[in-house]
């Protein structure tokens, strides 16, 4: 059972890392040392989604900055992502991307994570913050209509990072408690 502080299930997946070829995967081993968020979409070409992933890459500087690498996934294809980040937002699409969109195709990754929607074969809005040892260190899941909150992603983040402890509505740059 996925659970924080416990080891990250393994993954590896199709992607687009290479866009022209879409032939090579993505694993989680790819960012070992790194700080990783994680989030599951439910599918390409629809309507909160792209809210999402384009408000995570114009903040993906911020994530950098902070040592960490982003990896959305959702069970579509690669061709489907590749098509979607082809495509000019004012025609659906996402237009070009800082990060890797991974192919879910199996399925196996977000019943890994507990995210799939066996019923309807796509994954929950689940967003997952995987330290650089391969920790699972945070995890939430939102409802298909609600999209994710990049703010509180990177004042998690940064509050992993402290290694102390961050009382409710810490901000980066604060001090952790002290007890």
């Amino acid at each position: 059972m996925l659970q924080v502080g416990k080891r990250a299930p393994d993954f590896d997946m199709p992607s687009t890392k290479d866009m022209k070829n879409l032939k090579e995967n993505v694993r989680l081993a790819d960012y070992k040392g790194k700080w990783l968020v994680v989030f599951f979409y439910p599918l390409d070409f629809t309507f909160v989604c792209p809210t999402e992933i384009t408000a995570f890459d114009k903040r993906y500087d911020e994530f950098k900055k902070a040592g960490a690498e982003i990896l959305a996934i959702s069970t579509d294809s690669v061709y489907s992502h590749r098509a979607w980040i082809q495509t000019t937002e004012d025609k659906g699409g996402l237009g070009p991307i800082k990060f890797v969109l991974a192919s879910d195709i199996t399925k196996d990754v977000s019943r890994d994570f507990g995210v799939l929607m066996e019923d309807k074969g796509i994954a929950l809005r689940g967003l997952f913050i995987i330290d650089p040892d391969g920790n699972l260190q945070y995890q939430v899941v939102h409802s298909l209509n609600i999209g994710r909150s990049v703010d509180e992603t990177l004042r998690v983040l940064e509050a992993l990072k402290t290694g102390g402890l961050c009382g409710a509505d810490w901000k980066p740059g604060q001090k952790p408690l002290t007890v």
